[in-house]
């Protein structure tokens, strides 16, 4: 049963591919292997919560992917959250797309009566990719410098939106941004 569900934003290959590197490398150091053992996948969260209804969201999100274009993304820094998970993230620039993007996103969640929680709210959503979770806190100076010394800091494209489960992570459906083509 599941514990809870996400609505992610996914990278075009080459992107996927830098921030898989760092998995890795954080995953041989043996600093975090979090998101490679619950099955992620490299992404940006857009939303997240307990309760959905996976088959009223499945329009609602191919309906608004298709009305979208691949989003340019630019990781910039990386940063990390301060709470119990311990997470290490590469943070994109904050660009208006972004942020209108996840915006009205949660506009329509809200109009199906999705409740949005404080932490995707437009005035205090930080959009990340996680690269380790559950670092432990006496690794987390040297994980910072693996990802400093890897140069992921790069650029690439937001190409599709899925709502996965979790965890482990699954993905429900996905869909890709500006394709109107049926599937």
């Amino acid at each position: 049963m599941s514990q809870g569900y996400a609505i992610e934003l996914y990278f075009d290959p080459a992107l996927e591919n830098q921030v898989l590197k760092a998995w890795n490398v954080l995953a041989r150091r043996q600093i975090s292997t979090q998101l490679i053992d619950i099955q992620s996948r490299p992404h940006i969260t857009l939303f997240s919560g307990s309760y959905l209804d996976p088959s009223k969201l499945e329009p609602l999100i191919k309906n608004f992917a298709a009305k979208q274009e691949p989003l340019p993304l630019s990781f910039s820094s990386i940063g990390s959250l301060p709470n119990e998970n311990n997470i290490l993230f590469l943070s994109p620039t904050p660009t208006l797309s972004l942020l209108q993007f996840q915006s009205q996103l949660c506009d329509l969640m809200k109009k199906e009566g999705v409740e949005i929680g404080d932490e995707f709210r437009v005035d205090s959503w930080i959009p990340y990719c996680p690269v380790a979770q559950q670092v432990p806190k006496s690794r987390m100076a040297e994980a910072f410098g693996v990802l400093r010394d890897l140069k992921v800091l790069v650029s690439g494209y937001a190409m599709d939106i899925a709502l996965v489960e979790f965890p482990p992570v699954r993905e429900l459906f996905s869909f890709m941004l500006g394709n109107t083509v049926e599937g």
